[in-house]
């Protein structure tokens, strides 16, 4: 049984103890602690002052033992208290670290936190824990791909060129095809979403064939001429290079920008540009279709129309792309702007190279 405990705090205590329960800033740990205190120095026993406070027992004696030996000081102050486990060494965390950086030696592409845990002698917390620490996370992968090209700083420095400040008296086009959008029909109708539910749709679908898009962003206006064809051979290309053709004023000089696909550059393809002196095509670095802006509304399609729709058949699927086509070009659609720096891309390019030389 523990010894009773009695004292009477001091005037000058009492007045602290009641300022601190009375100031609406401090924290209430220390209210309830001064709080034990004063109903102590009040008289009451220790089941009413659990009562009062909403305290156990153990906690009453506690900060009762604390105020008589260390005063008001003591109540304002955490004491302390030792890990409840050993730190991991350094040269421990450093050895988990560089493994993680390498290729486990068993058959897997990357180390979890069971395995590394296992192989470490430590538990998987711990292991989370070091790689937080350490900015790891070997579950993760980026892609990447530099291009080869060797014209590669000319080509990006004549493309933004007329992102940022195109010919006058000329219409600068972004040209690229989406191809093979499939009609993807579900075997089982979902759903909707309704609260507290996500909206649902089977997993397995029907497939009803495929269609091609060719799209040209006009980088001027921001608006899109769009074209469905089932093929995106240098035929259906034509085709829709006559669409903007017959599209764009007769006085206006006609800019693309368009990748390396090889139906753009067949023999017919050229013989059809020298039959229209207008038009100038300017073909992006391999493998840098992120430089072709067409390629950003095309995400957009693929994330707001396609990725979660259910068409019937290639007509609906072709007839869904071309409201969302024509809704958007009426929701006052901008132009296009470029805003990175050509130097800093370059240099970029450049220490890529250079890594890969030093590792590889």
């Amino acid at each position: 049984m523990r010894s009773g405990i009695s004292f009477t705090p001091s005037y000058r205590d009492r007045q602290r103890l009641q300022a601190i329960v009375a100031d609406p800033k401090s924290p209430q740990k220390h209210v309830w602690r001064a709080r034990i205190v004063l109903l102590s120095g009040d008289g009451l026993g220790t089941s009413a002052i659990m009562a009062a406070t909403a305290k156990s027992k153990t906690c009453v004696w506690r900060w009762q033992e604390r105020f008589l030996h260390e005063g008001v000081v003591g109540l304002l102050r955490d004491r302390s208290r030792p890990p409840g486990r050993t730190p991991v060494p350094p040269e421990r965390v450093a050895e988990i670290v560089r493994r993680t950086q390498e290729p486990p030696p068993f058959e897997a592409t990357h180390w979890t936190l069971r395995a590394m845990a296992k192989v470490a002698g430590v538990a998987a917390s711990t292991v989370q824990a070091i790689w937080k620490a350490h900015g790891l996370s070997p579950h993760r992968w980026r892609t990447f791909k530099l291009s080869n090209d060797p014209a590669f700083a000319e080509k990006l420095t004549d493309i933004i060129g007329l992102y940022v400040d195109p010919p006058a008296h000329a219409v600068v086009l972004s040209v690229d095809e989406k191809s093979l959008i499939q009609a993807l029909d579900r075997t089982q109708p979902g759903q909707p979403m309704k609260k507290g539910r996500l909206g649902t749709m089977t997993h397995d679908y029907k497939r009803h064939g495929t269609t091609t898009l060719f799209a040209a962003l006009n980088v001027l206006d921001g608006t899109v001429i769009g074209q469905n064809m089932q093929r995106h051979r240098h035929q259906e290309f034509i085709r829709f290079l006559n669409r903007i053709e017959r599209a764009v004023p007769a006085g206006k000089a006609i800019h693309v920008i368009l990748d390396n696909y090889a139906a753009h550059k067949k023999d017919k393809v050229r013989a059809w540009l020298v039959r229209h002196p207008r038009w100038t095509f300017h073909f992006t670095p391999t493998s840098c279709s992120w430089l072709n802006a067409v390629e950003g509304f095309f995400a957009k399609l693929t994330r707001r129309r396609l990725k979660h729709g259910v068409f019937h058949s290639v007509v609906d699927l072709q007839a869904a792309i071309n409201r969302f086509v024509r809704e958007y070009n009426a929701e006052d659609p901008k132009p296009f702007t470029w805003k990175a720096d050509p130097d800093a891309i370059i240099a970029a390019r450049n220490r890529g190279f250079q890594t890969l030389e030093s590792i590889h």
